[in-house]
């Protein structure tokens, strides 16, 4: 029996909410002592930033990805499918997405980023295409990803990457995968690891 190609990977920690909580919900607290007009004079100031201090975070984030890979055979040509929804209340647009290899024993097979594409639903379930930008570094193993037109809050999407060919080596791979908000200085959620198993041929 092989395992199932898709996967739905569970709520991973998230450092940033806590500093939107931070960031947002403590920006108008005042020690109970002040005074109303030191109140009234504080908090125009705290709520003046500048644009470099500016940073965008989910009020609600993605907290999961689902993976998809139909062909699971080393050096396969296959394409690998990672699934998002945003929630409805998440405060802002899918600005991005950032898929690191975290393990797996081939550290060099090569994507096509050039080839990534993006679209609403599930995979084999396709809606209309987002049109995208993605640059892969080999050297840390990370595909960077952005969406021009930001999906909205409330839809599922779909990216789709396209490596040369399948791994070589047999192994359990592992991707971290990071949800950018659409803003200035992103605040990432993380949104855990991604697995895929590759199985060698010869052993069946």
């Amino acid at each position: 029996m092989y395992p199932s190609p898709t996967r739905r990977l569970g709520p991973a920690p998230f450092w940033a909410l806590g500093l939107a909580g931070l960031l947002g919900g403590g920006l108008g607290a005042f020690p109970q002592g002040l005074a109303p007009a030191a109140r009234a004079q504080a908090t125009p100031l705290q709520q003046q930033q500048q644009p470099s201090q500016q940073q965008t975070w989910f009020t609600d984030p993605p907290s999961s990805v689902t993976f998809t890979n139909y062909y699971w055979y080393i050096m396969l040509a296959s394409q690998y499918y990672f699934t998002v929804t945003l929630p409805a209340d998440a405060g802002a647009g899918l600005g991005g997405l950032v898929i690191q290899q975290t393990r797996g024993a081939d550290r060099n097979f090569q994507f096509f980023p050039n080839q990534t594409t993006a679209f609403v639903g599930t995979p084999r379930r396709e809606g209309r295409s987002f049109p995208v930008q993605a640059q892969f570094d080999n050297a840390s193993r990370t595909m960077t990803v952005t969406f021009p037109q930001p999906p909205q809050p409330g839809q599922t999407i779909t990216l789709t990457l396209v490596p040369q060919n399948n791994p070589r080596w047999a192994d359990t791979y592992m991707f971290a995968v990071q949800a950018l908000p659409a803003g200035p200085n992103p605040v990432p959620a993380s949104l855990g690891y991604a697995t895929m198993g590759i199985y060698d041929t010869h052993g069946f």
